[in-house]
């Protein structure tokens, strides 16, 4: 008998299942539908040796001490602030727009105090601020919007930035000095040895097993558990009894090259000319140090895996009636993006997850996040439908298959 049946074996689900496991020495077993833990994060090493991310580039920053902290445990972090930049103009200039970004696309030598002028007289005075366009616009003007937003938005959502919900263009911001960070959460930092590691000690307790190749539907009649969190699609849960939730998609083209170096940012933005939004070098975020380099395109699409709940009006009164459903489940503990349809940083879902334990438990989140130091994990391997495959370190006592549970 486990005490929880954990659906996703992502953030969500693998702090979850940590806590339970660590905090309060519950049986747990996850199921994934897909053949690794980790979930979007999944990183590993390319037949060339280069450590990828599979899904998509993935930078951890944060301003929470305790999430930060409790991450910590099963991971050295390495100091890591992340730049980006935008192909506009036919020049490479700094985003989120700054000083340097105005002065280099315009040919000006402004200074803080002028460029903050030299914005104001291109913004637009807006009675209400509504949707994306508006943020946008009331900040920078129309000419720094078409540049940079609208259809880099247009490729991204499938929908204009009028189309859109404050919310999506409200998180870039605008600086007026030279600051080209991406981000300034006071914590910023990548796994040393990649997010798959993080997760493996995350996940090192003998109370928790793991079923990977798995719908939760195969098995959740057969094994007897008291509980379920589940962190997947609320919509299918319900079996699309509104109808499907929006989602936008992506679609990942990497390539290795047989150079050191294949562009000068970690991430460059393309915002108009072509059919991908932006490409990502990746020993830029991990720090490795190889002859080759691999990157990632990134093609928004309609289909596919769901990444991006679409915010809009529409879609949350959607939601809200699934929600509706999950609210009259208290069997059912609904976490993280898919289930709850917004969109979470890294972070943010950490945060969600260990406010859910301390919910079950009943403790604040500071005190549910403490745990023991992580073990040093051993080296193992992962079995999944019968074929034993090495994936660097394992916990010895995480063992998965994709039909039963070991």
């Amino acid at each position: 008998m486990f005490d929880y049946l954990i659906v996703g074996a992502g953030f969500a689900g693998s702090v979850l299942a940590e806590r339970l496991a660590n905090g309060s020495g519950k049986k747990v077993l996850i199921c994934d539908k897909r053949p690794h833990i980790a979930g979007n994060a999944y990183d590993f090493y390319n037949d060339e040796g280069v450590l990828i991310h599979k899904y998509g580039p993935h930078i951890f920053h944060t301003n929470s001490k305790d999430v930060f902290d409790y991450l910590g445990q099963f991971t050295e972090w390495r100091e890591y602030q992340h730049r980006v930049l935008a192909s506009v103009d036919g020049m490479l200039v700094p985003m989120p727009i700054n000083l340097d970004t105005i002065n280099k696309l315009y040919g000006l030598n402004l200074t803080a105090f002028e460029v903050e002028e030299f914005l104001a007289s291109k913004a637009e005075k807006l009675d209400q601020i509504k949707t994306s366009e508006d943020v946008v616009v009331s900040k920078v003007g129309r000419e720094l919007y078409e540049k940079f937003f609208r259809n880099y938005t247009r490729k991204q959502w499938g929908l204009d930035p009028s189309e859109l919900d404050a919310s999506v263009t409200a998180r870039v911001p605008t600086r007026t000095n030279r600051d080209d960070r991406y981000f300034t959460d006071s914590y910023q930092a990548m796994p040393k040895h990649g997010y798959t590691r993080m997760f493996e000690r995350m996940l090192d307790n003998p109370n928790i097993k793991i079923m990977l190749n798995c719908d939760y539907r195969e098995i959740a009649d057969d094994i007897p558990y008291r509980e379920m969190i589940y962190t997947g699609p609320v919509d299918s849960f319900f079996n699309y009894r509104y109808g499907k939730l929006p989602y936008r998609s992506l679609e990942f083209k990497h390539e290795t090259h047989d150079t050191e170096k294949f562009q000068e940012a970690p991430v460059v933005n393309y915002p108009n000319e072509q059919a991908y939004t932006r490409i990502t070098e990746f020993k830029c975020l991990t720090g490795q140090e190889h002859k080759k380099t691999s990157i990632v395109y990134e093609y928004p699409q309609a289909e596919g895996d769901p990444y991006y709940p679409i915010p809009r009006p529409e879609n949350a009164e959607l939601y809200n009636k699934y929600k509706a459903l999950a609210d009259a489940r208290p069997d059912v503990h609904f976490v993280g993006r898919l289930a709850t349809y917004k969109y979470y940083n890294m972070d943010q879902i950490v945060a969600q997850a260990l406010t859910v334990y301390g919910k079950i438990i009943g403790m604040k989140r500071k005190e549910a996040a403490v745990a023991a130091v992580a073990s040093s994990p051993a080296t193992t391997t992962t079995t999944t439908n019968g074929k034993t495959k090495s994936n660097g370190k394992l916990p010895a006592t995480v063992q998965v298959t994709g039909n039963a549970v070991m």
